[in-house]
């Protein structure tokens, strides 16, 4: 959440931070500004509530200055008002942040701020801190500041008698930073400098950081300078571009076989799973008791696939967990405990702490993330980086089904490493792992029949999503989805469960998308679905059948493509995803960009 960069250098910094921000509006924001110096050596700032356009609309057309902080806000302290909009300036310093300050009262009080305060953040108080404190020496400042405040932070800071500097500090709201032909870079995502570069170093937690054009230099806050450890993208600036499409969802979406591919090709060596360019060794799999997932949102539904399928494969206990909640409990975890720590991000703060809380208790802790050097990449003892490339929608789709395609690797090591699986059994399932994106192909191509079908759902203020076992944890992010995206009222059920009180919500014409891939509780699912149906509802009917034989069960059959029931999911989930765009889209909402959600929550 939140959007951070700065620029100082020497190209005109207004329309590099301009555009920084608009490249990380996908974070969720509601305000934006950005501070710099102007011509005459003081600082300026321009910040609007609204959006970026806003912002470029009170900016100056000609604007010469080479150094400055931008941002865009997600409301927590203080309502959504210009006034508390970033960068704030107190005295000499201007500031913006990510993250939260949790002791900001008492600090005021402490240090009588009142005076110098017109907001209602948190983060002018760590302004006026840093002004307090400032007697020439910005670091002396930024030490004193920063031993005093509790919480979480990302700081970028100027100094008014420190023309053409950047100051900046964190503490586990991440920042990433890049030094380059046209000056020094600072931002909360690269995506907002990657036009300029793609080299890039996560900036360490406890460290300062002084920008200026023609260097970063990166220090403890004993003052012992550090060499950053720099490393490459690998991918171009128009993965992060819509490239023709509407909407980054969509393009998200079609993007997902090759995202499957780039993940589970290097992992394959003679039709097995192979982990030693991971340097994950064979011990790490061996004597596995039991395993922990802990993620949050659609993170935690990629879990439960992977709960239920290594479950139903090798007989092995799995339990997933809300990180949220996970971090405040007494893990039953033990030596031999595997615990799997996924995030899209790598920054997910509930994920975070539960993961450190983790590793008290076992050695076997491995992170499924999608960016390099993340923080959870870093405390976990292994990680497996997936490669679905920049996902910029908020609602994830791509980071999904290579995190369940990630999941589906481990879980074919694990079986092979506890003798739950033979060679050949693995081999087969490797195989079919390996033709899943065919087959996402084949349902994408039924994306003009979907967006047929939600236009029966458009004015829909309820629905529901049925299945079991597999199809059940797949309609879970499903309905997520739907809600995210089109704002309208969407639950998942297990299909079983029907009758002990879900079915009293069923109305005439409330869609139910039911989804009914597993052969083994097949007619039970279908079942299910005439209770729903001759309750009046519109029944949405996902399965492998080519037809069904009798109509009366639904008013709309999806037909998908065969494959083992344990593959079924990455095809399904497929078209819950096509079903929640088009339903958003039909509705003229920007899918994007959902209203109160932001893409990566780094706060508690």
């Amino acid at each position: 959440m939140c959007g951070i960069i700065g620029f100082t250098g020497g190209r005109e910094a207004q329309s590099i931070l301009l555009d920084g921000l608009s490249s990380l509006e996908y974070r969720g924001y509601d305000s934006a500004g950005i501070s710099y110096f102007g011509a005459d050596g003081k600082i300026h700032i321009r910040k609007t509530i609204g959006k970026v356009k806003d912002l470029r609309a009170i900016c100056d057309d000609e604007n010469s200055a080479t150094c400055g902080i931008g941002h865009t806000r997600w409301a927590t302290h203080g309502g959504v008002t210009t006034t508390n909009a970033h960068p704030h300036r107190v005295g000499r310093v201007s500031l913006i942040h990510n993250g939260i300050i949790e002791n900001y009262h008492e600090l005021v009080k402490e240090y009588h701020l009142e005076s110098d305060l017109k907001s209602d953040t948190d983060t002018e108080v760590a302004a006026a801190l840093l002004n307090h404190f400032y007697e020439e020496d910005p670091k002396e400042a930024i030490r004193k500041t920063v031993a005093l405040v509790k919480g979480t932070y990302g700081f970028c800071i100027m100094f008014q008698d420190f023309p053409n500097t950047i100051f900046s500090i964190r503490s586990v709201s991440p920042l990433v930073a890049t030094h380059c032909e046209a000056g020094s870079f600072i931002a909360s995502d690269l995506t907002a400098f990657i036009e300029f570069s793609k080299e890039y170093f996560i900036v360490p937690e406890g460290h300062i950081l002084t920008l200026t054009k023609d260097a970063i230099e990166v220090e403890t806050l004993e003052g012992v300078s550090v060499n950053p450890e720099y490393m490459t993208v690998d991918w171009d600036v128009t993965a992060a571009q819509k490239d023709g499409y509407p909407h980054y969802m969509i393009k998200e979406i079609h993007e997902q076989p090759q995202a499957i591919l780039r993940t589970i090709t290097p992992r394959i060596k003679n039709g097995l799973p192979f982990f030693e360019d991971d340097q994950i060794p064979d011990s790490f799999f061996e004597g596995v008791t039991d395993i922990t997932i802990i993620a949050c949102g659609t993170a935690m539904y990629a879990g439960m696939v992977g709960k239920t399928m290594i479950q139903n494969r090798l007989q092995i206990p799995v339990t997933v967990t809300i990180a949220s909640e996970f971090r405040y409990e007494m893990p039953i975890l033990s030596k031999n405990s595997m615990v799997i720590a996924v995030s899209q991000s790598g920054e997910t703060i509930d994920t975070l702490e539960a993961l450190r809380l983790a590793s008290k208790y076992t050695d076997r802790t491995i992170s499924l993330v999608n960016v390099k050097g993340s923080s959870i990449a870093r405390e976990s003892h292994y990680a497996l980086y997936t490669h679905a490339g920049p996902e910029i929608a908020v609602a994830s789709t791509k980071a999904y089904t290579v995190q369940c395609a990630t999941m589906y690797l481990l879980a074919c090591k694990l079986g092979l490493s506890l003798g739950k699986m033979s060679e050949a059994d693995a081999k087969e399932f490797i195989k079919t792992l390996e033709s899943v994106p065919d087959y996402i192909e084949a349902v994408i191509a039924k994306a003009s029949d979907v967006e047929q079908l939600t236009r029966q759902m458009i004015n829909s203020e309820h629905t529901f999503f049925i299945g079991r076992g597999l199809d059940y944890t797949l309609t879970m992010e499903g309905a997520l989805k739907l809600k995210e995206i089109s704002y309208i009222h969407a639950e998942s059920y297990a299909a079983g469960e029907l009758k002990h009180g879900t079915i009293a919500l069923i109305a005439e014409g409330v869609p139910v998308i039911a989804v009914a891939t597993q052969k083994h509780v097949y007619s039970k699912t279908i079942s299910n679905i005439r209770e729903v149906k001759a309750r009046g509802a519109y029944v949405i009917l996902l399965s492998m059948d080519e037809k069904i034989t009798d109509d009366s069960i639904c008013d709309v059959h999806i037909s998908l493509p065969q494959v083992p029931d344990e593959f079924a999911i990455f095809e399904a989930v497929v078209i819950l995803q096509l079903i929640a765009y088009y339903t958003s889209v039909g509705k003229g909402l920007n899918p994007d960009q959902p209203r109160n959600l932001a893409k990566s929550v780094t706060v508690e």
